[in-house]
């Protein structure tokens, strides 16, 4: 049975009562033979995976019905822990009935949810999540040697980690979207680094080749990078030079930094509706706000205020329009 009967304490209370059942008494373990494969009229597939990590290992039988690619009867063999025949036991019951496309699709979180009790409680030790993994491998070992393709072939993007099925691309994109600092915002978002936890940094379960950290290392740079891009621009660009939107930035640090408060003191304030070149003129239209708004200074000495401050900062030939 392998190691999970050995553990004692409350280690047991980390697993689901579906997977202690089927440690003990799996339901679709067993094999396929070429003789029943053929009385069903169906192809037999027997695909074997390994998991370097620790040891384990799984075969996976499927009898498929040539025509239309429907998976009739799907059995296991596995040749480790009990959480490992747990998981390839489940694994092999959702591939039933489905077409091998759709098998494919079937995940190790999924397999992990079909295991657990409650849907907010998770089936398994979170060392334990590589063992659905695995499962969810042999499917696509199984559905490679049926099709007659690379297993890669089902995997069109690099994964960052196994356990959450989470891949580069995703981790890359959230991180930049959400600004995220810490290896604990990443889990929240994404689950990544939440079971073996061996994608967080060096020295977990299994070697990556890229790691939580090295992402957020890699964001951090990106960061940098781009404030020093910003500001090489901010101090070399005129004024006229810029993109709109640096002009919009620029003119509201001006007003941030010279204007705005002495606008809030007098129960007011502005905003930037829009900035146009026209002819050698800079036209910044602006809107007053609060009790800057149908006030009568607003029109004369605030917007020649506002006009000088911004003209000496940025621009001689800025003019500030009211709407």
């Amino acid at each position: 049975m392998g190691m999970d009967n050995l553990i004692g304490g409350t280690i047991w209370d980390e697993y689901s009562q579906k997977v202690t059942d089927l440690m003990n008494n799996p339901k679709n373990m067993g094999e396929i033979t070429e003789e029943q494969a053929k009385k069903m009229g169906a192809k037999l597939i027997v695909a074997d995976f390994g998991a370097e990590s620790c040891g384990d290992a799984v075969r996976l039988y499927w009898a498929v019905d040539p025509n239309t690619d429907l998976i009739l009867l799907s059995k296991f063999k596995s040749f480790g822990c009990g959480t490992a025949i747990a998981s390839s036991d489940t694994m092999a019951e959702l591939c039933k009935g489905k077409t091998v496309d759709e098998a494919v699709k079937i995940t190790n979180i999924d397999v992990e949810m079909a295991m657990r009790d409650n849907p907010d409680t998770p089936a398994v030790p979170p060392q334990k999540m590589h063992c659905s993994v695995m499962a969810y491998d042999v499917i696509k070992k199984a559905a490679s040697q049926y099709k007659g393709v690379d297993m890669e072939s089902f995997e069109a993007e690099v994964i960052v980690c196994e356990c959450a099925r989470v891949t580069l691309s995703t981790l890359r994109e959230v991180i930049r979207i959400n600004d995220l600092t810490t290896v604990e915002q990443i889990t929240d978002y994404t689950k990544a680094g939440a079971f073996c936890k061996s994608c967080i940094r060096p020295g977990g379960h299994e070697a990556k080749d890229i790691y939580l950290v090295d992402l957020l290392e890699e964001y951090e740079k990106e960061k940098m990078s781009k404030a020093a891009d910003a500001s090489a621009i901010g101090a070399t660009a005129t004024f006229g030079d810029m993109t709109l939107v640096q002009k919009i930035k620029a003119v509201d640090k001006v007003v941030d930094d010279n204007i705005r408060q002495m606008l809030i003191m007098d129960g007011g304030d502005m905003e930037i509706l829009d900035i146009k070149e026209n002819g050698v003129n800079i036209d910044i239209y602006i809107r007053y706000l609060g009790a800057c708004n149908g006030c009568a200074s607003s029109s004369t000495g605030t917007l020649f205020a506002i006009e000088n401050i911004l003209k000496e900062k940025l621009d001689q030939n800025i003019r500030v329009l009211p709407i």
